[in-house]
């Protein structure tokens, strides 16, 4: 019996070489998953973060910002704003934005599909949408109807088809209102103004 316990204590058998490998092996490949799992879900974020940046460049690229005030006109010498005529351009670096005005009406609600840009009016009394409006090109620039950088284009406002409160058009005095210019693509430019307390044939509005 004393004889089989001492063979036991110097038994130094272990295991072989090829069961290291296979080990080994093993927890190289567990490694070499779990690496690959982090990898993929860091460079997956990086390119929504990449995307998420460039789609906010876009839009900042394809904006559009005043040049020059906004001015008022009190075509019919009724004490209210018939018309509001702005100066616009695209913002630095930006790209060319379509300005096709609608077609197949004159004033009142646009109703045409041959217009990208949309222009909706607000006051406290309501909301119109797709307002009509026209374009022309100051100074340098081409014929065609998109604004490029380094062009300005006048674009003029039709109010006069659009009721107030109490029926008359919506800009008599002291009337807080937006207006909202919406290209296709790019970012909305919004214009808050309100009328002054006298309506002259001209206002420049602040």
């Amino acid at each position: 019996m004393l004889n089989r316990i001492w063979k036991a204590l110097r038994d130094q058998r272990g295991i072989t070489g090829l069961e290291t490998a296979i080990i080994l092996i093993a927890f190289v490949v567990v490694a070499a998953v779990f690496a690959y799992t982090a990898l993929s879900a860091g460079i997956f974020s990086a390119q929504k973060g990449s995307e998420t940046i460039y789609g906010g460049l876009k839009q900042a690229a394809g904006s559009m910002l005043i040049k020059g005030g906004v001015v008022g006109s009190d075509t019919g010498a009724d004490l209210d704003i018939d018309t509001i005529k702005i100066v616009v351009a695209t913002g630095v670096g930006g790209e060319a934005i379509d300005m096709t005005p609608p077609a197949g009406e004159s004033t009142g609600i646009a109703t045409g599909t041959s217009h990208k840009t949309i222009i909706n009016y607000i006051d406290k009394n309501q909301r119109k949408n797709n307002i009509y409006w026209t374009q022309s090109l100051l100074g340098f620039g081409d014929s065609d109807n998109m604004l490029e950088p380094s062009e300005e284009m006048e674009l003029t406002i039709d109010l006069e088809a659009i009721s107030g409160a109490t029926g008359s058009d919506p800009l008599v005095k002291d009337i807080e209102f937006t207006l909202e210019i919406v290209p296709m693509q790019g970012g909305s430019l919004i214009i808050t103004r309100r009328t002054p307390n006298y309506i002259d044939t001209l206002v420049n509005l602040r």
